[in-house]
């Protein structure tokens, strides 16, 4: 029999642990239909049943537990002696401190969790987050690398965008129940509309829609933070991306209520002076940054109640 991959184990082990696969997304910084898939993967490799349902909890199957015991036991020894590797490797490094600049809402929402696990990994690198929130605002003899929403060029500075981003309605739960429940694009008309710019980003979704805008029924938020707050409180329907809401989708805080998505035009991007690409700790952070938002999907389970347009 095979062997299955390390990956597939390290989910296993994590969702024995939880005894949930939400909380396992969440630890492993993942997305719970990919947790689903990997237990998938490895239950069928295996040829045996490692979880039973008991309400909303996972309970291991006798072959579960025995299994989790050899995992947990294995991939401990394995952090150990990663841990010690990159300790020893790491010692003689010395230690430099990074900052990066970035809008409030971006680095609370998708990037101080994932530095986290960077700091995890390079201990010797230090880092600091300082906010901006457009690229005239950076500070740039305080800042290495500075991550925000707009459009290059900028001269004298390098840039790469993170990953092209898509723009989707998202609500409360609460708005896909009761007489103007959200079953259809269309149904937006009987709801408040929340935008931080002047409606442009609306009105483009709404034409993919084949959805007339709706006029008054809409609120002006300068702030996008206030804007998703509001839809969090039920008091309408906001449009977001693929950062700043994978939280609160994965959390159930917001819903996709379609799945219907446009470009957004603008994205992400990280940029940095030209003569500091190649400073080998800003490099690392920088192709660190890139893979980390690269390899990233979208909740799959947070999804689209309806696809088509009315």
């Amino acid at each position: 029999m095979p062997t299955p991959a390390l990956n597939n184990l390290r989910v296993f082990e994590s969702v024995a642990r939880l005894g949930h696969m939400g909380a396992a997304a969440a630890e492993l910084h993942i997305t719970p239909g990919a947790v689903s898939q990997q237990i998938k993967s490895l239950q069928s490799s295996l040829g045996v049943e490692l979880f039973s349902r008991q309400g909303r909890h996972l309970i291991l199957t006798p072959a579960g537990l025995s299994l989790h015991r050899s995992v947990a036991k294995g991939l401990q020894e394995i952090s150990e002696g990663l841990e010690q590797a990159i300790s020893q490797s790491h010692q003689a490094l010395p230690t430099t401190t990074l900052t990066i600049s970035t809008e409030p809402m971006f680095g609370a929402a998708w990037l101080v969790p994932r530095l986290i696990d960077f700091q995890v990994a390079n201990p010797h690198i230090r880092l600091r987050i300082i906010a901006a929130s457009h690229a005239s605002e950076v500070d740039w003899k305080k800042a290495d690398i500075a991550l925000l929403y707009a459009a290059p060029p900028w001269e004298g500075l390098w840039w790469r965008p993170l990953r092209n981003l898509h723009m989707f309605p998202v609500c409360s739960p609460q708005l896909l129940q009761g007489p103007d429940a959200l079953r259809q694009p269309y149904d937006l008309v009987h709801h408040r509309l929340l935008h931080e710019d002047d409606g442009t980003l609306w009105r483009r979704w709404l034409l993919e829609a084949r959805v007339p805008y709706p006029g008054d029924a809409d609120l002006h938020i300068e702030s996008f933070s206030m804007a998703l707050q509001a839809a969090r409180d039920g008091y309408g329907v906001a449009l977001s991306d693929e950062f700043n809401s994978r939280r609160d989708l994965d959390q159930g805080l917001l819903v996709r209520p379609f799945a219907l998505e446009v470009p957004a035009g603008l994205g992400y991007f990280c940029l940095c002076p030209e003569e500091q690409r190649h400073i080998p700790e800003v490099a690392h952070l920088i192709d660190w940054l890139l893979t980390s938002a690269t390899q990233e999907e979208l909740p799959s389970d947070a999804a689209p109640m309806n696809n088509s347009p009315a």
